[in-house]
Order: structure tokens, then C-alpha cells, then sequence
């Protein structure tokens, strides 16, 4: 299980080789997607196959990427270039953030189970239910006895997810308190940024030895075999936009190998 203070934050990458590593696997990982989506593929197909209309290949397993991480660590750039060569009609991005009043009358799961993909879809998730155990718990939005039974919860939700076959990534983005520090203030001080910057992410920050405790605590709590957790240095953007393109290819060919739904072999 790997702790925050375990990252090793010095990892970066010099510009030719993050366009050359960057191209790569954002190429394969547009080959996977077209493969998952029945658009391409290698194997035939029997009646039992659930395939899209006029396809003569088959569906894969739903494929959910699930983001958190620190504010200002890079979410929104590393989900740009993960879906940056897909097709937009091939995925859908869902940002969670507070819930509304009607989404309040419901368990608070219910909200994350009405956009999952479905067989051959892609969705990818900014902010998940993990709000349950790091902000609702530190600003007391959930009690003790809520957000300690959420970690249960949790688990039992994702292993449904991955018991009906759905390929699920979770990435955490970490990046230390200093350059978190340093973003906000670029934010802060452009003028096409600093809608970014909230009193909310200042309140938050000031609070940082706290969400490290509950982050660290859900590392230990939800990383299961079924579900891992990556973690992904941040402190380099382009360290971190590679590593998660990357971390998400490698856990589709696992998932596949382990469905044994076969994937083509990456473009030379």
C-alpha cells in the first residue's frame, strides 16, 4: 500500500521525450478504446457477444477512470490529454462536486451509479465518491460514524463494479505542499485562472495536515486487489500527464488479459 510520503516527487521528464512518450500512448490508447468500443478487433464472435449495431466485432468491458487528487494537482490537464486523440462520441467526463438538494434525498452513492458506462463504453470521472472520506469528513459534512461505515461502502460498491465486469482505474495525484502553494499563486494572479482558485481550495489548503491523515488512511482502507489505487507524482505536469496515459493503457491490458478479451498488439 503506498503512503504520500513514499511518492517520489522529483520524477520529470525533459520535452522530447515527454511529446515522444506522450504520442505513443496516447496513440494506443485510442486503439484500445476503438477495441473496447467494438469499433476494431481481432476476435470473431458468436451470437452470445454483445456487439453495437453494424459492427462485426465485439464489445468490451465498461472502462471507468476514476480522479482525485490535491487541488491544483493536474486533473483537468491530465484528463485534457488522456482523452486529447480520442473520438468525443467514444467517452464522457463527469465533474462531481457538491451534491444538490435533490441529489441529498438519496444514499449518497446513488449520484455515481447513474452515468457508470455501460459494455463497451468509457467514462471518466473528476472527483468521485472518495469526497466521502476526505472532504465531507474533515468539514464535517459526514459524522464519524458516516464517513468510517463509508469505507465499507466503498468497497462493496466498486467490488459490484468489478464483479459485473467493469475495468476500474483509480488515480490519485499528489503534489507536496509547496508547489501546491506555488500553483494557487499563478492562479491567483491570471486572469484566465483565477476562476480556478476558491476561498474553498485556500480553506482546504490551510487544513493540509489533515487531508493527508484521511488520504493516507483511505490508501490503506480502499486500495484492494480488485480495485488498486496509482498513485501518480504530480510535481511534473508532464511527468504526471504521461504516467497516468500510461497507468491507464497498462491497466487495460491487464483487465482484458484477466477477462481474456483480447486487444490488438500496439501500432509500430
Amino acid at each position: 500500500m503506498t503512503r504520500l510520503a513514499d511518492v517520489d516527487l522529483s520524477l520529470s521528464l525533459k520535452r522530447t521525450v515527454y511529446e515522444r512518450r506522450l504520442a505513443v500512448a496516447q496513440t494506443r490508447l485510442a486503439q484500445l478504446r476503438l477495441t473496447l468500443g467494438g469499433q476494431i478487433g481481432l476476435r470473431s464472435i458468436g451470437d452470445d457477444v454483445p456487439r453495437p449495431d453494424h459492427s462485426p466485432h465485439p464489445l468490451g468491458p465498461p472502462l471507468l477512470i476514476a480522479f482525485e487528487g490535491w487541488d491544483a494537482s493536474g486533473k483537468g490537464g491530465a484528463i485534457k490529454r488522456l482523452v486529447q486523440e480520442l473520438d468525443p462520441r467514444h467517452y464522457e467526463v463527469h465533474q462531481f462536486s457538491a451534491p444538490s438538494p435533490d441529489e441529498l434525498r438519496h444514499h449518497w452513492l446513488h449520484r455515481f451509479w447513474v452515468p457508470l458506462p455501460g459494455r463497451g463504453g468509457m467514462c471518466v470521472y473528476d472527483r468521485t465518491w472518495y469526497g466521502r472520506v476526505l472532504v465531507e469528513r474533515i468539514e464535517g459534512l459526514a459524522d464519524e460514524e458516516q464517513w468510517r461505515r463509508a469505507y465499507g461502502e466503498i468497497r462493496e460498491f466498486e467490488q459490484q463494479l468489478v464483479d459485473d465486469g467493469t475495468m476500474l482505474v483509480k488515480i490519485w495525484l499528489h503534489v507536496s505542499d509547496e508547489e501546491q502553494l506555488r500553483r494557487f499563486e499563478r492562479r491567483r494572479g491570471d486572469p484566465l485562472k483565477a476562476w480556478k482558485l476558491t476561498d474553498e481550495d485556500w480553506r482546504n489548503r490551510a487544513r493540509r495536515p489533515e487531508y493527508e491523515r484521511a488520504i493516507d488512511e483511505m490508501l490503506a482502507e480502499t486500495d484492494t486487489p480488485h480495485a488498486p489505487w496509482d498513485v501518480v507524482a504530480a510535481e511534473s505536469k508532464k511527468w504526471a500527464r504521461v504516467a497516468v496515459i500510461e497507468t491507464v493503457v497498462a491497466r487495460i491490458e491487464q483487465c482484458a488479459r484477466d477477462r481474456g478479451f483480447d486487444v490488438p498488439a500496439p501500432l509500430e
